[in-house]
Order: C-alpha cells, then sequence, then structure tokens
C-alpha cells in the first residue's frame, strides 16, 4: 500500500512479530488493560479499528517493541483480520452529524470531538499510564485539537498521503492545522516526498519524522520471462483514483496488441470497481482482465509469485490525494518480481529508473505500454531489475525494529 532533516528522518521499519493475542470485549466494549510491566505503553487512536486496507497499521502496532500497546478506537470492525489486545471502544458522540453538516454545508472550521469525548479518551490515557497517544491519521487529529490542546502526555500524529491534500489547504482548515502542528510533539510521515509536503502546510522540519511502513517477510522469489508469451500482469491496491488503474487498462490493452496471450489481475476491492469493470469491456479486453477483489496476506504472497510483472501507476487525484511509498508496491519489489510505477510520490525513494523497476511518468499509458514491452522483449533487464528491487528494498526499508520505535523513544524522559 516513507526519511535535521536528513538525519532527524532516518528512521526504519521493523519485521512482524507473530502469535498476536486475540481481543476480547467486554460488554462495554472494552478490554481493561491491567499492568503493562516496566515498558512504557503507546496508545495509538485510531478512529476506525480497522479497515481491510489498513493492514500496513495493524503491522506497525503489532510489530513494535520496546513499548506496551494499547489500541483506542470509536469503530470496532474486522478484528478476525486483525486481531489485537489490548483494545478499548469508545462511543461517539450522538450530535456529531450535525458537527459535520455544520462543516460540510456552512463552511464552518473543521468539527471537533465533544468535551465528553476528550474526557473519557484521558481517562483512559491515564488509567492506563499511558506514555504517548498516537493519533491516525492527520485527518483524524485536526478534529481532535481538544484532545492535542489538553493532554497531559506527549501526543503524535502520523500523515499518509491523502490527508496532506487540498483539503487541508482551504481557508477553513488554515488555522486547525496550525493547532495541530503547534500542539504535535511529533509528526510522522512515510516518505521524504510528504515530509517536503508537510513542510509545506507550515509543519516545523524539527518535529517531522519518517516512519516507513512496516516490511512482512516475503520470500525472495526469481521471476523468468515466459517463455510462451503469456504474460501475467498483476495490480493490487484499492480501486480508488490514485492508484491509477485506468492507467493501468489502457496500457494493458496497448499491450496486448504485441501480446495477445496476456492476462492482468487486478487484486482490491473499492469504489471504482464497477467503472473500471465497464472500462475494461469498453477497451475489448475484459475476458483477459480479472477483478479478484479483496485478497488475505496469503492469496496476495501467491499472487506475487505466479504474475510477471507487477504495475502500481499511481497518479496525483484532483483533491491532491497522493502516496507516500505503497505498501502493495514494497512488498511486490521485495518478493522479486519487476515492477513499473510511476514518478510520483515517495516511489522514487524506493525504485531507481532502470536500475531496481521502471519508472514513467503519471497518467501516460503509452509510456507505461512501452516500460511494459521494453521488460518484456529485455530477458536480461527483467531479471536484473527483479533482483535489484528485492535486493533494494531490504536494504533500505527492512533494517530492524529499531528505526520506527526511535520517534516515540525521543519523547520518553531522559
Amino acid at each position: 500500500m516513507a526519511t535535521g532533516l536528513q538525519t532527524s528522518l532516518r528512521t526504519i521499519p521493523m519485521r512482524i512479530r507473530p502469535g498476536i493475542p486475540t481481543t476480547r470485549l467486554n460488554q462495554k466494549g472494552s478490554f481493561s488493560s491491567g499492568s503493562h510491566g516496566d515498558k512504557p505503553l503507546i496508545a495509538f487512536f485510531c478512529a476506525t479499528y480497522l479497515k481491510p486496507e489498513m493492514y500496513h497499521i495493524y503491522r506497525q502496532i503489532s510489530a513494535l517493541s520496546g513499548f506496551s500497546c494499547l489500541v483506542v478506537t470509536q469503530k470496532v470492525q474486522n478484528l478476525n483480520l486483525f486481531p489485537f489486545q489490548p483494545l478499548i471502544s469508545l462511543p461517539r458522540s450522538p450530535w456529531r452529524w450535525w458537527s459535520r453538516i455544520k462543516e460540510r454545508l456552512l463552511g464552518k472550521n473543521p468539527w471537533q470531538i465533544s468535551q465528553k469525548e476528550t474526557k473519557q479518551l484521558r481517562k483512559v490515557l491515564e488509567e492506563n499510564g499511558a506514555s504517548i497517544l498516537h493519533i491516525f491519521f492527520g485527518t483524524t487529529a485536526i478534529h481532535m485539537l481538544p484532545v492535542l490542546q489538553s493532554s497531559p502526555i506527549p501526543v503524535v500524529v502520523s500523515f499518509h498521503g491523502a490527508d496532506v491534500g487540498c483539503g487541508m489547504l482551504c481557508p477553513s482548515h488554515k488555522e486547525a492545522l496550525s493547532t495541530l502542528f503547534e500542539r504535535a510533539a511529533l509528526v510522522t510521515c512515510r516518505s521524504l516526498d510528504l515530509a517536503g509536503k508537510l513542510r509545506l502546510l507550515g509543519c516545523p522540519p524539527d518535529k517531522i519524522r519518517l516512519q516507513r511502513t512496516v516490511l512482512p517477510d516475503l520470500p525472495f522469489h526469481r521471476h523468468l520471462p515466459p517463455s510462451d508469451g503469456r504474460w501475467k500482469l498483476l495490480q493490487i491496491g484499492r480501486l480508488i483514483p490514485k492508484k491509477g488503474l485506468h492507467t493501468t487498462l489502457q496500457a494493458f490493452a496497448l499491450f496486448k496488441q504485441k501480446y495477445p496471450d496476456s492476462s492482468l489481475t487486478i487484486a482490491g476491492q473499492g469504489p471504482l470497481r464497477k467503472e473500471l469493470e465497464l472500462f475494461s469491456r469498453r477497451l475489448g479486453i475484459a475476458s483477459d482482465v480479472h477483478f479478484v477483489g479483496f485478497q488475505s496476506q496469503e492469496v496476495l504472497q501467491r499472487l506475487l509469485l505466479e504474475h510477471s510483472i507487477f504495475l502500481h501507476p499511481s497518479e496525483t487525484t484532483r483533491t491532491g490525494d497522493t502516496e507516500g511509498v505503497p505498501n502493495a508496491l514494497l512488498e511486490a519489489l521485495a518478493s522479486g518480481i519487476p515492477c513499473i510505477a510511476t514518478q510520483h510520490g515517495g516511489i522514487p525513494e524506493a525504485i531507481e529508473n532502470g536500475c531496481d523497476g521502471l519508472l514513467v511518468e503519471e497518467k501516460n499509458p503509452d509510456a507505461l505500454a512501452q516500460a511494459m514491452s521494453l521488460l518484456a522483449e529485455s530477458p536480461a533487464l527483467y531479471e536484473r531489475v527483479g533482483r535489484s528491487g528485492a535486493k533494494k528494498v531490504r536494504r533500505d526499508f527492512g533494517k530492524g525494529s529499531s528505526g520506527i520505535a526511535a520517534p516515540y523513544f525521543s519523547l520518553l524522559p531522559k
């Protein structure tokens, strides 16, 4: 699904720790955490725990070492996919709908959580002895200013891409965003590109830290060009505008003119599915485009092994939504499948064009199709970028557990 500034942002992801226990909720929807030993406790606030596309959040929380972790949320879902304890679910204000209407229809400043909600969260932090509060995401934190303004412990806010879009630049958000940056102890992000965007939004550079994504343990598989010309192309991700799926389909239609036996698999779910299926029919490629929906990590790993080329032509949307360094792309690189992506967001931090994969400009299906053909026609290049991409992503995005924890350790009393 990315790093003074080079020095202060030099933080690295960690590996997944297995055996996360299943959450147990009482009748009020909460779990009593009890003692957390001598490790400092971080409370992670995620408004909804947890949407299927937020697997990277689960990996970050469950992989963290050196700290005890508590998840606080206001909506619980998909516990079968993301089991975690301790987890506390707090009620939302019944008047939130009215606050949202005032913001959207009347052009008011961002709605804020109620005084009661603020007190409930502060009570959870106090009773569990939390040392740090981490709020996902910027678009959530901007509605939690009462918490940032009254928290007795340091608050970390993380930005992941969509939350640095045009919505944050509107006049009604300017003052709230300034308050957020002033009150947050640290602001984390996934890429150097996002760090630059945060500076443009007004975040003090000395508060910005890089927290790259947490990579799972993926086996490397040496991919070879198919001897029969049956190229199997793959894209994994939410079916949303910034993933560049219309560009993928157009490029595939062009590629099929040279390689008629090729196929395309799109793994993921999202609001664009019907539109994309219709578009593939209009292009005359529907019989060779397979929409397989949301898949488990085990199935995704198998797809990475079975396919020939991975595509991720991310693009900036009309609302300014961008990527950090897409998790799906990092996992594809680690698996050894040759990758083609765009010069977008933090992607060039993971791929040097021609060395670790191929990069093309955004929203350019002709360029994407040409890159696909280049890999198909150059076996040496095909094998080289697969090996190099896997080596680089393991070197730069999988260096152990200290990096992702470093921002938290910096906030503890000396």
